[in-house]
């Protein structure tokens, strides 16, 4: 399989030269050790991908001509928002990371009432380009063509509220099995609670704006690996129509 590398601002016609960015390039020449003629695949972000070969390289540079488009597309049938529960460092990480690897579209860290903010909102645009840079990863690494945008840490019930009218699913024990619903027509967001869950509070809130309560099953998960497990069920459900 040939290597794949993000480059923003392609140019996009065939037998154009574009240079890897310095990270990329450095992880094409030191850790892959790829050598000049070897087959790479670049893509931009706005969607399909390049064919290209390795054309020239230097100390801490590397440049790829561009061969053939392909437009193809491995994103979901609808758009699905992930609104993450704030979680530790490395566990939030984790959370992003493999919402970009099955499909969510977008994702927007919350402030809840049992979230331990970390002085997250005050630290929201170093915190957010951080995030923004494991996404990029993700989805470099799974093959996707569009990065999913991280937002700015939000508190969620202002945000359901700017939002009224989209479709709302809140993740809770006792909800609604995901089964038992209809695909999304075009959009969903999927709200992920925090380590301690939603507050008793939050969840009457939730009911009387009219965010649905949606089950996952029996057990119980962890905040990190909710939105996982609802996308890979979104995925089996209705990821192929």
């Amino acid at each position: 399989m040939a290597a794949r590398f993000f480059v923003p601002d392609l140019v996009p016609q065939p037998g154009a030269q574009v240079s890897l960015p310095p990270a990329a390039a450095h992880h094409a020449l030191r850790v892959l050790r790829l050598r000049v003629g070897e087959p790479v695949v670049v893509f931009d972000g706005r969607g399909g991908e390049w064919r290209g070969v390795l054309a020239a390289v230097g100390r801490d540079a590397a440049w790829v001509r561009l061969e053939a488009f392909d437009p193809v597309s491995r994103e979901l049938p609808f758009a699905v928002t992930v609104g993450q529960a704030l979680l530790p460092a490395e566990r939030m990480d984790w959370a992003i990371q493999k919402a970009v690897e099955l499909g969510a579209a977008r994702i927007v860290p919350l402030l809840t009432a049992r979230t331990q903010t970390g002085g997250a909102l005050e630290r929201g645009a170093r915190k957010q380009a951080h995030w923004q840079q494991v996404a990029l990863a993700a989805a470099q690494q799974c093959g996707r063509t569009l990065v999913p945008e991280v937002e700015l840490p939000r508190r969620w019930r202002e945000w359901v509220e700017e939002a009224r009218g989209a479709r709302f699913w809140l993740l809770a024990p006792g909800g609604v099995s995901l089964s038992r619903l209809s695909a999304p027509e075009r959009s969903v967001t999927v709200l992920v609670g925090p380590e301690g869950g939603w507050s008793e509070e939050e969840l009457d809130e939730a009911e009387r704006i009219g965010v649905e309560r949606i089950g996952l099953g029996p057990r119980i998960l962890r905040s990190e690996t909710a939105a996982a497990a609802a996308l890979a069920m979104m995925q089996v459900l209705w990821g192929e129509r």
